[in-house]
């Protein structure tokens, strides 16, 4: 097997754990609100970061280099979390991920003013026509389709690109510990605080689809860091987009779901935009920062450790091997 061919395999592998990742998320929100998923999530995922913290031998202190860029991107982190979870609970899981998908979109528009990226006129209409997706599967104004859910959804894809960007213009500065911890605090603490108010007795099996959430979004980061090792970004990258196809069998499954006519177009649009702008991205004529190519992670939501941390981790040991 080529290793263009094994990084395929292994991304797609990835994004299906992230999907049944999702499903368990969907499931909690029919009994439980979006904080309160968040904060046991948050909570089954501390472990991972500890030992990874513990294996951070670099000299450096936990305090930021840029302590207001880190707390913004912990902030939206942490909304992008909240607004994602929620709109689970209140949208079919394939228009979640339609919406989520204008993620890359949002990126390169918010790359131009806070990382000097130049977008030219080919990445700019592919911006301009993945957005039109994006409305096409909002239909605003196309009578009840329209839902709180839907701009949940749309915030989420919003701060979650936010969210990318601001790592992409201080993660070269920043300890990976202070990347990864800032946010997980933060999501505790501000979901800890809101707990009185919304929180239900959960039983033992509730309990563990949270353990079965970390689990699964640590086999996730996993096979997308095995995958940027065997293949580069230009090959993995676009198969996020695989989990719309995740998103309608599991819809279908278990929530009795199918994908309506506009949210097929406009997912198509979404996902054809997107991968035009990886292409061109691709190019290192093109792209100087690679906002998209380089936002290795899926939306960071402050439950778990960014992908980009890990594997730089894992690039770091094998070197000293």
């Amino acid at each position: 097997m080529s290793d263009n061919l094994k990084g395929a395999a292994l991304s797609l592998a990835a994004f299906g754990a992230y999907a049944t990742h999702d499903v368990v998320v969907k499931l909690l929100g029919e009994d439980y609100t979006a904080f309160q998923i968040m904060f046991f999530s948050g909570l089954m995922g501390f472990p991972l970061v500890t030992m990874m913290l513990m294996g951070d031998r670099r000299d450096g202190t936990l305090i930021p280099r840029h302590p207001w860029w880190s707390i913004l991107r912990s902030v939206s982190a942490v909304v992008t979390g909240v607004m994602g979870f929620f709109a689970f609970s209140q949208l079919p899981m394939a228009t979640c991920y339609a919406i989520f998908f204008a993620m890359p979109l949002l990126i390169t528009l918010m790359a131009i003013p806070m990382l000097g990226e130049k977008v030219g006129i080919r990445r700019g209409i592919a911006v301009v026509v993945g957005l039109c997706g994006v409305l096409i599967v909002l239909r605003p104004g196309g009578g009840d389709g329209f839902s709180i859910g839907h701009i949940a959804a749309l915030g989420a894809a919003i701060t979650g690109a936010l969210t990318s960007v601001i790592v992409r213009k201080i993660g070269n500065e920043e300890r990976s510990a202070v990347l990864m911890l800032y946010p997980m605090v933060l999501t505790f603490f501000a979901m800890g605080a809101v707990m009185p108010f919304v929180y239900r007795p959960m039983p033992v099996e509730h309990l563990g689809l949270t353990a079965v959430m970390a689990f699964l979004g640590m086999l996730g980061a996993l096979g997308i860091i095995a995958a940027y090792r065997a293949a580069p970004a230009v090959i993995v990258a676009p198969m996020q987009y695989s989990q719309i196809l995740w998103a309608a069998l599991y819809g279908w499954l278990f929530f009795d779901e199918g994908v309506d006519l506009y949210t097929a177009i406009g997912s198509a649009v979404i996902i054809a935009s997107g991968i035009y702008i990886v292409l061109r991205e691709g190019k290192p004529s093109v792209s100087r920062h690679r906002p998209v190519l380089e936002n290795r992670s899926r939306m960071d939501i402050g439950t778990q450790p960014r992908i980009s941390s890990w594997l730089k981790r894992f690039e770091r040991g094998s070197d000293q091997v």
